[in-house]
């Protein structure tokens, strides 16, 4: 005798070697025993033999017509036996019998389970609606079906190329659009990326990167509502000093100048001068929602995304030739020691003698030129040698006190990368087809260095000003050097070790920073209102927008410089490819494993992938044949083709920024999971 029985949703038929009262012992085809319990059994049958049933049943269940069998079943609560009776014949043979089973089992749209074998119809209202909606999955898997042809076919289907970065980066994975495109990567053997450019989805790798961020940070476009720049009303004094200041040529937002008084005198006082639209703007305005929207200007080569409309920075910009109303911090030193003597803040105007542009006076305005050994003479300059020069030992100075804080010297034995578009202008975005020029500048360049320290003095100064007063700002610490141990943005006053400071609050860059503005704001009441400051601060302690702040300008900013790496990269890659370069010396930086090796070219902002390294040691120097460049993942590979020269830093000092610079390293990772099923549930 075999019996037929169900077990997790499958049905299965042996022979009964065994029988209690409530199971029995069951040998299936394949030899196996097995214990069912008598509430698993449906069916017990002499003929056909459990294997012939079985594959007899389910050749026969499909020709079974389910519209046809609703209508003979009964209305009562019935039993599969009974429909094989009803719609075959009142002898319904065992093989009709389970066949009417399976039926069953499959349509619970048409039948519900009402127990051991058992069943009963479901309303006809349930049944059109079911039936409309299988109706419904066939179409769309045909749609899906035949929008992978036309993917295969080279055409993109216009619903996924409106879709196109939604699929790649957040896709829904149950909708047609994203399982289209992985039922024809699959079918082509073909990965997404390619068979999307190939069928004219993507116009080129540098539109690609462009729309991905685009689709990522600014969805409703990178234009600016109409806005005016509210006018500073406050009856501000004029300051007696001459201030200048010190970006490359591209800037427009100029925050900050610098200024000197006293120079010869014993005391000397050096001014630091803030652009002030924490004068005019308030929280909560239409300006100030933009701004908190954006939070950073977006840096990226030849060109950017500021954080407020050009109108409103011109309005605010330290600009040559004109009295700017900014927020002053004088620092007196002793001009033999350096010695801070006291410090002051004031809310005034400033008149910008000179806009300085780096890039055009670094090669003239040099340590030798500062310190007397070259006594070329730079006319042209409008800022005297012996300011620059005293600013220069200032930066020094200042420098050497923040490194025994921090325990050890800043790293600048590798140089800072410069990007041009050769183009007429910046004011659009690039066509990703220009021709780039990558230049060096050896981090740590006096007039880099005279502004970096100028505004961490003024960063910590400020900073710990807020505190005394009980005004909450947003700061940025670091607890330790120690490994792991990250960069972090609160509301207190922490010390940051990675600079050496006891406090660090960003105020130096309100046109560009959200984070910095906010700080004005505190600070200018700290400036207007000394004691009771903390009384007509805009932002009170604990206060929960201050949080809010914190956590969307961390998520931006992080957001931001992954463009930047991303479209610096895209770029670095280009200039590979436009000069012809098919080697490079390196570096090596990280063990991947599998004999792989991440290496940092020694000329180009370029971290990458490499065989060939092992038994070579970090830092080694070695020079790589590069493989083939791919522009839409961002990657490229080499291979190790001859070792050059020893370790240049020690195997247990890793550089601090290493990690994320590793992660930039490529190649790009899109959403798309070709193991995914494409069909339709129920189609």
């Amino acid at each position: 005798m075999y019996v037929l029985f169900e077990e997790a949703g499958k049905f299965m038929a042996g022979r009964v070697m065994s029988e209690a009262e409530a199971s029995a012992q069951v040998e299936l085809d394949s030899g196996k025993r097995v214990k069912v319990k008598a509430a698993q059994m449906l069916l017990k049958f002499d003929k056909p033999a459990p294997a012939a049933l079985l594959s007899e049943a389910a050749a026969l269940s499909p020709s079974i017509e389910l519209e046809l069998a609703y209508e003979f079943a009964s209305d009562a609560e019935f039993g599969f036996a009974d429909l094989a009776q009803d719609y075959f014949s009142s002898a319904a043979t065992t093989v009709q019998q389970v066949a009417a089973l399976m039926r069953l089992h499959e349509a619970p749209h048409y039948f519900r389970r009402a127990g051991k074998g058992r069943y009963r119809k479901a309303p006809a209202e349930i049944v059109q609606q079911a039936l409309a909606a299988i109706e419904k999955k066939k179409q769309i898997q045909a749609q899906i079906e035949a929008w992978a042809a036309n993917l295969v076919a080279g055409t993109c289907p216009a619903p996924i190329r409106e879709q196109l970065y939604k699929i790649l980066f957040r896709p829904d994975k149950n909708t047609p659009e994203y399982k289209a495109v992985v039922e024809a990567s699959k079918s082509s053997q073909m990965a997404p990326l390619d068979l999307l450019q190939k069928a004219g989805a993507i116009a080129s790798a540098w539109d690609f990167h462009w729309q991905r961020f685009l689709f990522d940070l600014f969805p409703k476009g990178t234009g600016f509502p109409a806005l005016q720049a509210p006018a500073i009303t406050d009856e501000l004094p004029l300051s007696p000093v001459q201030a200048f200041s010190i970006d490359d040529s591209h800037t427009t937002e100029i925050d900050d100048a610098l200024s000197l008084q006293g120079l010869g005198s014993g005391t000397v006082t050096v001014g630091i001068h803030i652009a002030a639209p924490g004068l005019a703007l308030t929280p909560g305005s239409a300006v100030d929602q933009l701004g908190r929207s954006r939070l950073s200007t977006v840096y990226m080569p030849g060109y950017k995304i500021t954080m407020l409309p050009d109108s409103v920075v011109q309005a605010y910009t330290l600009i040559e030739g004109r009295a700017c109303p900014a927020v002053s911090l004088y620092v007196t030193f002793s001009e033999d020691t350096l010695e801070v003597q006291k410090t002051e803040t004031r809310l005034e105007r400033v008149n910008i003698l000179a806009n300085l542009r780096h890039d055009q006076l670094d090669d003239r305005i040099t340590q030798a030129w500062l310190e007397g050994e070259d006594q070329s003479d730079h006319a042209d300059v409008p800022v005297n040698r012996a300011t620059l020069a005293f600013f220069w030992r200032l930066a020094q100075t200042l420098k050497a006190r923040r490194e025994v804080v921090r325990g050890k010297p800043e790293n600048f034995n590798r140089p800072d990368y410069s990007f041009k578009l050769d183009r007429p202008s910046n004011d659009a975005p690039p066509t990703g087809e220009e021709t780039v020029l990558i230049g060096t500048r050896k981090r740590g360049a006096p007039l880099d260095l005279m502004v970096a320290e100028a505004m961490i003095l003024a960063n910590s100064t400020w900073g710990q000003w807020l505190a005394s007063l009980g005004v909450p700002g947003i700061y940025r610490s670091q607890a330790s050097m120690a490994p792991g141990v990250k960069v972090r943005m609160g509301t207190k006053a922490l010390p940051h070790a990675g600079i050496g400071v006891p406090s660090y609050a960003w105020s130096t860059s309100p046109l560009r920073r959200y984070t910095d503005l906010v700080n004005q704001w505190q600070i200018i009441a700290c400036a207007r209102h000394g004691a009771t400051a903390a009384l007509a601060a805009p932002f009170k302690p604990k206060d929960a927008e201050l949080f809010s702040i914190i956590s969307g300008f961390d998520a931006a900013y992080s957001a931001y410089n992954s463009v930047q790496s991303s479209m610096e990269r895209y770029w670095t890659l280009r200039h590979v490819q436009q000069q012809g370069i098919t080697e490079l010396e390196a570096s090596l930086v990280k063990e991947m494993g599998g004999g792989i090796w991440l290496v940092r070219a020694d000329s180009l902002p370029l971290m990458f992938s490499v065989m060939g390294a092992q038994g070579l040691a970090r830092g080694a120097r070695v020079r790589v044949q590069l493989g083939e460049i791919d522009l839409m993942a961002l990657d490229v590979k080499g291979t190790v083709t001859a070792h050059l020269d020893a370790p240049q830093v020690a195997a247990d000092e890793p550089d601090e920024a290493e990690d994320d610079e590793a992660l930039s390293a490529g190649p790009l990772t899109i959403a798309v999971d070709l193991n995914d099923s494409t069909q339709s549930d129920g189609a």
